[in-house]
């Protein structure tokens, strides 16, 4: 009877046991085929930002911008952006050339013509348009399009859908009726925004702009002078955006909720760098990844941090020139 009792007792336990083990491995192969899901639907879109060429054909290193390299070192990113797979597209976030001429625009078209089969895009910086002068904003555009087949816009804002799940936004926040480095965004472009917002509410937003809501340090003079405005707009939307700008040449990240503001370094001073993004789309969430290209050309880089003013405040902290960052859905 003990006997008996005994092996009941112990196929209740196998039967328990191998329960308990069955239930275990359901749930492990479900968190499996959830993570393959969320994984297997994700989607990423990949992207180099220059900012602040401030390419001259004829100007001398005589202050912390290197005019008399910018040549040298627009050539030295393009051969490094060259040498990336699978990039989406290149965004220059404004001045593109250091004084307005078109002498100096058509040098610089001709550098980037050396993009290897990479679709480049361009937002108007305080530099780049003549006031009162011939390179007003239709003869710089005529000159883009001119220069550049994926450059087919009637407008200095505009937007495009490089991939599912993705929107571009550029914008024009620079004030051309007179001579600043402020910037502003009228109400026609401010309505547009939003109806470009709108439209873009279940899609990760990328906006470029050269002067940006978030200063990376404090700088009256460069300010954006609705800053709080188009602040307010963006962060009224619960999916992803990224705001990438320029102006300051500095290096600054700063995430509020869903919304990351990224300043990018000068490519013509300290710290003459330039950003890889990897923007990658799952399921419950969207990271954006940040790589920190310098140039290599080392001496021309020594020379300009000698130049310039703090130049631990034009690189940044670590945080603010790469890493992981991450915006739940």
């Amino acid at each position: 009877m003990r006997k008996y009792l005994k092996n009941k007792k112990k196929k209740s336990d196998n039967f328990f046991t191998k329960l308990f083990n069955g239930f275990v491995t359901l749930c492990l192969t479900l968190a499996m085929l959830w993570g393959l899901q969320a994984y297997s639907t994700s989607t990423g879109l990949k992207f180099a930002q220059l900012s602040d060429v401030h390419f001259s054909d004829s100007a001398p290193n005589s202050t912390f911008k290197m005019l008399g390299d910018s040549g040298k070192i627009l050539d030295d990113a393009i051969n490094q952006i060259n040498e990336e797979d699978n990039l989406d597209f290149v965004m220059i976030t404004g001045d593109l050339i250091d004084t307005p001429f078109e002498k100096e625009l058509r040098a610089v078209l001709s550098h980037l013509d050396n993009f290897n089969n990479i679709p480049w895009y361009f937002a108007f910086g305080n530099h780049d348009r003549c006031v009162g002068g011939y390179l007003t904003t239709s003869v710089y555009m005529k000159m883009l399009k001119d220069s550049n087949k994926n450059y087919k816009f009637n407008t200095p804002y505009y937007s495009f859908t490089p991939k599912k799940g993705f929107k571009v936004i550029v914008l024009d926040n620079i004030i051309t009726d007179k001579i600043t480095s402020q910037g502003y965004i009228g109400e026609d472009q401010y309505s547009w925004l939003k109806k470009e917002l709108d439209k873009s509410s279940k899609n990760t937003v990328l906006i470029f702009m050269h002067i940006p809501v978030i200063e990376p340090f404090p700088s009256p003079g460069h300010r954006l002078k609705n800053s709080s405005q188009i602040m307010s707009l963006i962060e009224s939307y619960k999916n992803p955006i990224g705001v990438f700008q320029g102006h300051y040449h500095a290096a600054k990240i700063t995430q509020r909720n869903n919304v990351l503001y990224v300043n990018s370094p000068a490519l013509a001073s300290y710290p003459n760098a330039f950003r890889i993004v990897n923007v990658t789309n799952y399921k419950d969430k969207t990271t954006f990844e940040f790589r920190w290209m310098e140039t290599k050309l080392a001496n021309v880089q020594k020379m300009s941090k000698i130049l310039v003013l703090a130049p631990s405040v034009y690189e940044g902290d670590k945080q603010d020139r790469e890493g992981i960052f991450e915006i739940k859905k």
